[in-house]
Parts: structure tokens; sequence; C-alpha cells
């Protein structure tokens, strides 16, 4: 049966809910369905092309210092617009810092870099509670963690129990220290970046801060003609420091809360729980996607459709989301690392067996 593709910005609605095949279909059609009807709360058609917009602008100023990666902007901007943390892991040198301030640069908010070190204490990260002669009494100073965007530079390379003290703060939004709990801004975003765990004086993240990130991102090396370019920008002095801010974080706040109100069909529900279940079950995964992990899948496949200047989500939202959103949560089994099994691989195979939510007939 043929399926009828809409435009990424036209908001319309066929004329039926999406409905899920009985059984997987190996290499089901990708499809455009949505809402009969506009959902109560759902962003207007105006709502959602102002965003659009909006996304546009920023996502053009960060691609114009972080050159050759369209995806990889989006997709970390459509983690900023979801409130989620973001990892970005890659080799030195291919950018990981500079997207990373680039981000930071066009948002008129507070933000702290953090170079994560051997020596690096909690309380460097998170603050200290020092007494106060003067008044007799103990005073908490800020640490570098009270900022709207916290660049946490090769997170891997602080021992475990510094990394520990990101925990509760990425997932609270709050520092409790010396028992007083102390609240992060908002809109509150950790972007760190680390280097591959293979490397020499790095640790590897426990499973509980990585299902902390929203998504894992990796920046890779440019193409020659991509190279050359950045290489004409270097001499030309271009860099994050070069950007003007072009928003400021209540307008971040509005778009986050914006994102919030895209309409998800329950087929696109179920269809996010069957591609965590396809992980669970594999034979080669020890450890499969959590709750939370569906959780941010769908929060990213909202802020992700309104950039597509959509007020619902479709299967391709999900689908594009997949890896970037569940890979760094799976442990792989010691046969699957010993035969160089990757997440993505088993990810993409889920993708091609589980049943894609299809248009309804009429």
């Amino acid at each position: 049966m043929g399926q009828t593709r809409r435009r990424p910005g036209q908001c319309e609605r066929p004329a039926r809910l999406l409905s899920v095949e009985p059984e997987p279909v190996r290499g089901a059609p990708h499809v455009t369905a949505a809402p009969t009807a506009p959902p109560t709360g759902a962003p207007s058609p105006e709502e959602t092309a102002g965003f659009a917009e909006y996304a546009r602008r920023l996502t053009a100023a960060v691609s114009s210092v972080v050159l050759g990666k369209p995806q990889v902007v989006r997709l970390a901007m459509a983690g900023l617009l979801a409130e989620g943390h973001l990892l970005i892991e890659d080799v030195p040198g291919v950018g990981k810092t500079t997207l990373a301030r680039s981000m930071a640069a066009v948002v008129a908010g507070q933000w702290r870099r953090i170079q994560f070190t051997p020596d690096l204490l909690p309380s460097d990260v998170t603050g200290v509670t020092i007494y106060n002669q003067g008044s007799g009494g103990f005073e908490f100073h800020q640490g570098p963690i009270f900022a709207n965007i916290v660049i946490a530079d090769e997170i891997n390379r602080a021992s475990p129990k510094t990394q520990s003290a990101l925990l509760e703060v990425m997932e609270e939004r709050f520092v409790t220290v010396d028992g007083v709990r102390h609240p992060v801004p908002r809109p509150f975003l950790v972007v760190a970046t680390q280097n591959p765990v293979e490397m020499d004086g790095t640790y590897r993240l426990p499973e509980a801060q990585l299902d902390r990130f929203l998504m894992k991102l990796s920046v890779g090396y440019p193409d020659e003609s991509v190279e050359i370019e950045v290489l004409r920008g270097a001499a030309a002095g271009r860099s994050p420091e070069s950007l003007e801010p072009l928003t400021d974080t209540n307008a971040i706040a509005q778009a986050i809360s914006l994102a919030r109100r895209v309409y998800i069909a329950d087929p696109l529900y179920a269809y996010a729980v069957r591609l965590a279940v396809a992980t669970r079950n594999h034979p080669q995964v020890r450890v499969g996607v959590s709750p939370r992990g569906v959780i941010a899948l769908t929060r990213a496949a909202t802020s992700y459709a309104l950039i597509d200047g959509r007020n619902y989500v479709i299967p391709e939202d999900v689908q594009a989301l997949v890896e970037p959103v569940f890979a760094h949560r799976l442990l792989l089994s010691p046969d699957a690392q010993l035969r160089g099994t990757t997440p993505g691989e088993i990810l993409r195979a889920a993708v091609q067996s589980v049943a894609v939510p299809v248009a309804a007939p009429a």
C-alpha cells in the first residue's frame, strides 16, 4: 500500500490515527501519519513554524563554526531544546569542545567550563561550605556546576569519585553539600566531552552516569573539502568566540516547554518500548535500555520533530534518534565484545526487525 509523504513544515493531519502491524516487518516503510485533530495543548502551526525558524538560526550559527556536521549539530540542538545532557565522544582534535563551546556561545546565559583532570576533587565541581569568622557562620561557595550550560571537558580523565559528583545534579538539578540541597539555575544542561576509553589516562564512566545523558554523539573526521574549509576558517579567526548570542535562557525555557507539548500517538510510544525490549532480549546484550532510556527517546523525539517544523512525532523521528539515545546505555556481553560487535549494529538490527507504526487504512 502506497504511503503519502508530507513535507517537514506541513502540520495538516491525515484522516486516520497510527496503528501498529501485528507482526514485525523487516524494512517496513517510513510514514508520516499524524492525529486526526489537534490534541489539547499541542503547539499551534504558528508556534511550530516559529520554533522551527528559531532552531534553524541557532543551528546555522553553530554550523558556521562546526563545519560539515549538520546532523550532529541538529542532534545536539535537539538535546539542548529537550533540556537533556549530551556526551560527545571521539578522538582528540575533531571538534568535540568546539561543538560544546559553540552551543554555549549562542545562548546569552551563564556557562562554565570544567577541565576534568585526575586531581580534580568533587568539591571543585559542586562547591564547598566555608566558615566565615566575621559572621560566625558557615557560607556555601558555589562551584562551577552552578550555571545554565556546563561544559565538562574530558570528563573521563577525572577519578570515578569526582565523576559521581555529577550524578545527583544531572538527574535532580540539585547539589547536596553538608546535607543542604542547593538548586542549580534552569534551564540546566551538561555538555560533556570524552576521549575513547582505550586511550591512556581515562576512566570508564559508570553505567549509572551514562544513563543520565540524553544522547551520546560522535563528531568524526571531516572529509577533505570540509577540512580545507576548517583550515581557512582557522586562518580567518573563526571560532566559538566569534559567535554572538542569539537567544537567552528565558527563550530556551519557553522552547523546552513548547517541545513537551508535542503530540506523540500511543502506537509510537509502543514502538519506542518495543525497540527497548528488543535490546533487553538480545542474546549479545547483558544490560538493555532502561525505562529512563525510553523516556529520553520520546523527549528527544518531540524537540527533533519541532525542529523539523511539526507539532507531532513520526516514526522517522524515533528511528533517527535510536542510536544517539540508546547506544551508550547498552552493556554488551563479553562474547559480543570479543567479536567486535557494536551497540550501533544491534540497534540498527532492532530498527529493521521491530514493526513500524503505519497509517491505518481509510
